[in-house]
């Protein structure tokens, strides 16, 4: 018997765009609650139209907004925003990622909030923080990577590159996901809400930790080295007899004596000065990278696998991302399941929660507006208010 949803009875609120904000309700979804996306009407998050991939749906927004409820408010309009303050005065979690400033001049200010709902947990998100020089700087995923140094890291040495993924705002997504969940947890120890500060350029800056701690005491910036690692040898693409390409990683001295040994045949390669240890072994990279393609030029890339894994190194194919879709470990996990949307059923991965008695929630991602009707009925409103508001685009 499956346990009930760790959020379920929640209600969250949410006047979110882009990916940040979307992300992190979306996985309070996921987990039970009942998430209502505030949105313009006419044109909603314009993540909408960033492209028209899936099966006329945008990429983007199919990923991060199943299991939500779409309700459009203009919230130029003064009965609009008496709309929201009524969500809100229900909501257990509000969450914006509208420009610093702008829900404060619609008379939502943290301040303001806090003292009306002192149980309410509100997250605010934004590119730089609500402090600071920054604060009412535009920020975008490439922007944000770029200012946190991680695209002068990233690429080859030739070419500085962006990752490949909206990182920045993945890891903001995430920091507001666990500090809301955080908060809740003390609410109910407490029963104090709070008010949640969470930037994709904080949220970045700590994962550039590793990166930070080398150049701020090593004295020189990480090189960028492609998909070889800057600071571990060797861990990287290589390529076999056959032009295939083998990805290897060692951690410790122990692996890199059977790597010489039991995949390269030279054992006595672990014992070469300039080798032993893994910071000569950065240093010495391209004389090693030499060696162990010349050792690899008589096998193909899967005789090279087999010896890997008979050793007990590390090794992966680079996927394409079709080869990822049908991964064989997805599959044999049982990871995809079909959501509802206004074009059809679309296939879905599971989120990586990993709880052995439930399954998170897989609901659909709604059409625009698709909920305004039901959700202003629960508020009170009648339908002829409704439709008059429809009427005058005010939802």
């Amino acid at each position: 018997m499956k346990s009930q949803l760790p959020l379920d009875g929640l209600l969250v609120v949410s006047v979110e765009q882009a990916i940040a904000a979307p992300f992190a309700s979306r996985q309070l979804a996921d987990l039970g609650a009942r998430v209502i996306k505030v949105e313009r009407p006419a044109v909603g998050d314009f993540a909408r139209a960033y492209d028209h991939t899936v099966r006329g749906l945008a990429s983007h927004f199919v990923w991060t907004n199943r299991s939500k409820e779409s309700l459009t408010l203009d919230l130029k309009q003064r009965e609009a925003v008496d709309v929201l303050r009524r969500l809100i005065a229900r909501a257990d979690v509000y969450i914006h990622n509208l420009a610093p400033g702008a829900m404060t001049r619609l008379g939502f200010g943290s301040a303001a909030l806090r003292e009306a709902h002192p149980r309410l947990v509100i997250c605010e998100i934004s590119g730089y923080g609500a402090s600071g020089p920054y604060r009412d700087k535009k920020a975008y995923d490439l922007l944000v990577q770029s200012e946190a140094g991680l695209v002068s890291i990233t690429g080859t040495a030739e070419t500085p590159s962006k990752v490949g993924i909206s990182v920045a705002d993945i890891a903001a997504g995430m920091y507001a996901f666990s500090s809301i969940l955080a908060a809740l947890v003390r609410r109910g120890a407490t029963g104090a809400g709070a008010l949640l500060d969470i930037s994709m350029f904080d949220a970045l800056a700590e994962w550039m930790g590793y990166a930070a701690y080398y150049t701020g005491y090593g004295g020189a910036a990480l090189p960028r080295t492609g998909a070889r690692h800057a600071a571990i040898a060797p861990y990287g693409p290589y390529t076999a007899g056959d032009g295939h390409v083998v990805y290897l990683g060692l951690q410790n001295e122990r692996e890199w004596a059977r790597f010489c040994t039991d995949v390269l045949d030279q054992p006595g390669l672990a014992r070469d000065p300039r080798f032993t240890s893994n910071a000569l072994r950065v240093e010495h990279h391209d004389e090693l990278e030499a060696i162990i393609v010349r050792a690899f030029a008589g096998r193909t890339a899967q005789q090279v696998v087999d010896r890997l894994e008979s050793s007990q190194i590390a090794n992966a194919r680079m996927n394409t991302v079709h080869e990822f879709l049908e991964h064989p470990q997805l599959a044999a996990r049982g990871k995809w399941r079909e959501v509802d949307s206004p074009v059809g059923p679309l296939r879905a991965l599971l989120p990586p929660f990993g709880f052995d008695d439930i399954e998170p929630r897989m609901g659909g991602i709604p059409a625009l507006g698709e909920h305004t009707d039901r959700i202003l009925t629960e508020l009170g409103f009648e339908p002829d208010t409704i439709a008059g508001w429809r009427k005058a685009g005010i939802v």
